[in-house]
């Protein structure tokens, strides 16, 4: 997903719970007729463990003869984690990986030194209302690997782990929690839990990763009392145990974190990077048309923002 052309997110109000360290309210803007909210990076907290960017898409109903088209776009220094609840996106690289992505399943792009992608309706799904539903988060690349070679993979949902007791279920899509350890590799401790509790049923969310983040997609969260609502983004103090509760109509979140990288990240548009001098590099590049190109998509693309 590209850059959309919005604010940072916001903090939000006080809270009683001394877990909590920082409460976001994401920023939403409009992309292509769908909703999408980001909580991160915003201007207190740039990332939470190696996380430096996410978006919640939708949920939306895109209207007849409307599409999902995200035009070719580059990406230097970090792994792009694209996660459905609903609908279907066809994404295409200048790898020549082409194929669709469905609820559950994770498409993982690495970008390291290079690549270049698209996002779009597939063709059988074009012609009438189209529902879309999901998250696209961004992983920075430890250190000594912003400069890999790019690397595509995508693992279906029937390869992760399910949990499912006491009145919490879910799957772990990236990491370990509760003994259960998804096969989705990755470059730096990293968690990414999707999680559903039923309403009043509670789920411990211990201190094992250095960096802990919660955002609620549907419901309420109780976390020590402190009621929270859904497109809220919690991040949570480090080395503290944590239990979630749902409360009375249940909840939907989606647990991340892992630890923190040793460097700090710089990000404009679409490029990651620990030296300000690569991300100009990384302009000059597209701008120049030095990019590969996507194989069967190659005759759009979306332009360099103006601007710094």
């Amino acid at each position: 997903m590209s850059f959309f052309p919005g604010n940072d997110p916001m903090p939000g109000d006080g809270f009683a719970c001394d877990a909590i360290e920082h409460l976001i309210i994401p920023r939403t803007s409009d992309i292509g007729g769908f909703s999408v909210r980001r909580a991160l990076p915003t201007a207190r907290r740039r990332l939470v463990g190696p996380f430096i960017f996410f978006d919640r898409m939708g949920p939306a109903i895109l209207k007849a003869g409307d599409a999902m088209d995200v035009r070719p776009h580059p990406h230097i220094g970090l792994s792009t984690v694209t996660y459905l609840f609903d609908g279907e996106i066809k994404h295409r690289d200048s790898l020549g990986t082409e194929l669709v992505i469905k609820p559950g399943d994770i498409n993982l792009m690495t970008a390291g030194r290079g690549i270049v992608h698209s996002e779009r309706t597939p063709e059988n799904l074009r012609g009438g209302p189209l529902s879309i539903s999901g998250l696209q988060t961004w992983l920075a690349l430890p250190d000594d690997k912003e400069e890999i070679d790019p690397a595509f993979s995508h693992t279906d949902k029937s390869a992760m782990p399910l949990f499912d007791a006491d009145g919490a279920s879910g799957r772990v899509v990236i990491g370990s929690i509760s003994g259960l350890t998804s096969p989705v590799q990755v470059f730096s401790d990293t968690l990414y839990v999707d999680l559903t509790l039923e309403p009043g049923r509670s789920f411990p969310f211990d201190a094992g990763h250095e960096e802990r983040a919660a955002y609620i997609l549907s419901g309420e969260l109780d976390v020590a009392g402190d009621l929270f609502a859904a497109d809220q983004l919690l991040v949570f103090r480090p080395g503290d145990a944590i239990t979630l509760k749902a409360g009375a109509q249940g909840c939907h979140v989606m647990l991340f974190g892992g630890a923190a990288l040793s460097s700090k990240r710089h990000m404009w548009w679409n490029f990651v990077s620990s030296s300000k001098e690569r991300i100009e590099q990384a302009k000059q590049e597209w701008r120049t048309g030095r990019f590969d190109i996507v194989p069967g998509d190659e005759e759009e693309f979306i332009p360099l923002p103006d601007g710094p």
